[in-house]
């Protein structure tokens, strides 16, 4: 890293989870390890073999993004966005000044698809009319499966006119998206990037395919805060969530001119492919080693400059043992010294908004010198043998966090995340 590169911090983050419907409230489940997981409520679950999800509960779209014109198209994952972008948007305060065609979105989400009732409306013309007659969907219909929908939105709202970003990678889409809107601004393309990942999975379709795939935990029907349980021996599957994380990236002079509160620095950013498997992570660690290990050298940052790692922790068997393999390998002895936890273990799986939850795990950590704590680690794995801060949050240093995503079909990204200080020290704290 030169010594004039253009620092990149975070002015603001936005976010509606299954732990709260803003920033503050979802750090504050997250530190006092309180579950969002619950039976599912957006459609008859009752005969499936996985009966819970990670649902956001009590958000009004309405209020979180008052004008009729910016919800007109957006789906339920696309409102989460928009509304955590308002927040963001909100807190990083007025851009009055700056010039708009310098603000850029980057965003993550899944492409949409058409739903399971259109489907069926689909086929019962084609059979109907022998193959006669074509469904028309409306422009509506197509506009809230359109990927690019909500980003634009967002774009109008902060008055964006500078670099556009949308990526569908998954479990990794949030990742990636603050990672490509951090470098636009480093590599001086743009001076604020709003930017994050959304999603809504637990739909019938999804939940379903997810469930066959063998990819989610059934166990705890009746104790759906109970299910979840990255690391743990137990552990047999993830839990899917929803919700959406935004953030307002930012270069840091352009930052402190404007009066605006820096809340963090993305110090440095990687992103890596396992060329593996589709579903299945490699026992050796794989490409997420290459992930830290790049994220840590773009920061120029040592190891042991870490004390706390934002863990992609799904709580299936084969992701855990793989990223708990890869810290090792990354970390060497200094892996001993980490916090390690899982946000999915309160919140579910966002998909392509789980690495938004997990930098406000990182904020958080940073500025209460707290970390969250992985919930439902009662029976520790023998063959995993590092600090998942089980049960309770616990006070310590945090000078510095990693977060991790890995995505099917083997994608990876890792940043890192400082206070909004100057970078730490690489002396080792007694």
């Amino acid at each position: 890293m030169s010594g004039d590169r253009r620092r990149v911090v975070v002015t603001g983050i936005g976010a509606v989870t299954p732990l709260g419907n803003d920033a503050a409230a979802t750090w504050k489940s997250l530190a006092a390890g309180r579950s969002g997981v619950r039976a599912i409520t957006t459609f008859d679950a009752s005969t499936f073999p996985v009966r819970i999800a990670g649902q956001v509960t009590d958000f009004d779209v309405t209020a979180a993004v008052p004008d009729r014109r910016h919800r007109r198209y957006l789906s339920r994952g696309a409102g989460y966005g928009v509304g955590a972008a308002v927040e963001a948007l909100a807190q990083a305060g007025p851009m009055d000044g700056t010039d708009p065609y310098r603000r850029g979105v980057s965003v993550g989400g899944t492409v949409g698809r058409v739903g399971l009732q259109q489907l069926a409306d689909m086929s019962w013309l084609l059979e109907s009319t022998n193959h006669s007659r074509i469904y028309r969907q409306s422009p509506a219909e197509v506009l809230e499966r359109d990927q690019n929908v909500a980003p634009a939105v967002m774009a109008e709202i902060g008055e964006c006119r500078g670099p556009f970003v949308s990526v569908s990678t998954a479990c990794a889409g949030a990742a990636h998206a603050l990672g490509e809107a951090y470098l636009r601004i480093q590599d001086g393309d743009a001076d604020v990037m709003l930017a994050g990942g959304y999603d809504a999975l637990t739909t019938w379709m999804d939940v379903l395919g997810f469930a066959l795939l063998g990819a989610l935990t059934e166990d705890a029907p009746d104790q759906p805060e109970r299910a979840c349980k990255p690391f743990d021996a137990r552990r047999d599957g993830f839990v899917l969530g929803e919700g959406a994380v935004m953030a307002v990236l930012e270069e840091r002079e352009h930052a402190l001119a404007r009066g605006a509160t820096v809340l963090g620095e993305i110090a440095g950013y990687a992103s890596s492919m396992n060329a593996y498997r589709i579903t299945d992570s490699p026992p050796d660690g794989g490409g997420a080693i290459n992930a830290m290990r790049d994220a840590l050298g773009d920061a120029a940052m040592a190891p042991e400059q870490i004390d706390y790692v934002a863990a992609h922790g799904t709580g299936t068997p084969g992701n855990d043992a793989s990223e708990t393999v890869a810290i090792e390998s990354v970390f060497g002895p200094w892996a001993e010294r980490l916090s390690v936890s899982s946000p999915k273990s309160m919140a579910g799986h966002l998909t392509s908004a789980a690495a938004g939850l997990n930098l406000v795990a990182a904020l958080g950590a940073l500025d209460e010198q707290l970390v969250p704590p992985t919930v439902n680690l009662d029976h520790p794995d023998p063959a995993l043998r590092l600090d998942y801060v089980p049960g309770e949050a616990r006070s310590r240093p945090v000078r510095a966090a990693l977060v991790n995503a890995f995505a099917f079909g083997g994608t990876n990204a890792s940043f890192v995340v400082t206070g909004p200080g100057d970078r730490p020290s690489a002396e080792v704290p007694r």
